[in-house]
């Protein structure tokens, strides 16, 4: 297929998505365009993992600790000087935090270059560990954020978190990320880099010895994911209007990885099928927390359960499918004309 024809069949299903979009907040309710603005931060979120897990091969489970430092971020730049007076009840708030306000834009750009600064500094260090220290390494880095942000009240407000965040994080900021999200993981993967990225993913010692870099790879990868990850977590605290350090648990990053696994390491269209799938999913699992009346006997509902089945049907992944939906294989125009083509012979 042409590069045009590509060009404009991309344009129409951008076109489309806006549609969409414009449809959806006129005739759905709250609670579903909720869950449309999860699924798009979601995607942020699990794109980013793939890069740095399913297209680099670093086994990180850092993402909640990005996440958290996107979000406080945001929410100190976006707040106005009158909304942190009433919300630092337990120490007054550093004089630069109290007075920090920005647009929306700028703190959520600020948000991911605060988390992928952050995350070159702790790269450098933490990713010449190998896969599983890595991976352990990483969890005690998000650990460490979320720590401090419960130990430091002139900055975060402590355990009392932020309330009150300004909700600007509508349908079109979030869908608009995710386009951008999307288009400059595609771009990097498409580059020589990319090609770089998945050489040090299947061979490291290969990459090595035909004289790439393999750390200076490394932590650009690792830097660009914790960027995105910075912006799905400022994301996530505008549509939440509310944070505090609880959210930022390994769960957070449990589901995003779930996400990934599922549609498939390494496979870009399977990372946003899953998190259309695994985000709606979440939400329908609610159910078995509730109670539950079978033939006139009422079964309490049981916290944490969906959880629970959400685990298992990991597990199943990885028993029945490793490779997820997709596997390593891509979605894209050419691919869909051969199907079509076929159903028409």
């Amino acid at each position: 297929m042409r590069r045009g024809q590509t060009i404009i069949l991309n344009l129409v299903a951008v076109l489309a998505l806006g549609g969409f979009l414009w449809l959806a907040e006129g005739n759905f309710d709250g609670y579903k365009i909720q869950i449309l603005n999860l699924i798009a931060i979601n995607i942020i979120l699990a794109l980013s993992l793939n890069l740095i897990y399913g297209f680099t091969g670093l086994f990180s489970l850092g993402h909640a600790g990005f996440m958290a430092i996107g979000a406080y971020i945001c929410s100190i730049l976006i707040m106005t000087p009158d909304q942190k007076d009433m919300l630092f009840l337990l120490e007054p708030a550093y004089d630069w935090v109290q007075n920090a306000h920005a647009p929306f834009l700028v703190a959520v750009l600020a948000g991911g270059l605060v988390a992928a600064a952050i995350g070159a500094l702790v790269g450098f260090p933490l990713l010449r560990l190998g896969d599983d220290y890595l991976g352990i390494a990483t969890l005690g880095f998000a650990e460490i954020i979320r720590v401090l942000a419960n130990n430091f009240p002139r900055l975060t407000n402590g355990a009392l978190g932020f309330k009150g965040i300004p909700d600007y994080a509508n349908l079109w900021w979030n869908f608009g990320w995710c386009l951008v999200t999307l288009y400059v993981i595609v771009r990097l993967l498409k580059s020589n880099t990319g090609n770089v990225l998945k050489a040090i993913r299947d061979d490291e010692a290969a990459a090595r010895a035909m004289g790439v870099n393999v750390f200076r790879y490394k932590l650009l990868s690792f830097t660009v994911g914790a960027f995105f990850a910075g912006i799905g977590g400022a994301l996530l605290a505008s549509l939440l209007t509310t944070i505090d350090p609880k959210m930022f648990l390994f769960t957070l990053t449990f589901n995003i990885l779930m996400i990934v696994v599922a549609g498939g390491l390494g496979s870009l269209s399977g990372t946003v099928m899953a998190g259309i799938g695994i985000t709606v999913l979440l939400e329908w699992l609610r159910v078995v927390e509730n109670p539950v009346d079978i033939f006139g006997y009422e079964l309490p509902g049981v916290p944490g359960m969906r959880m629970v089945v959400f685990s298992l049907a990991l597990i199943m992944i990885i028993l029945f499918r490793r490779e997820g939906l997709m596997g390593m294989r891509e979605l894209h125009w050419q691919s869909l004309s051969k199907v079509f083509s076929r159903g028409r012979a």
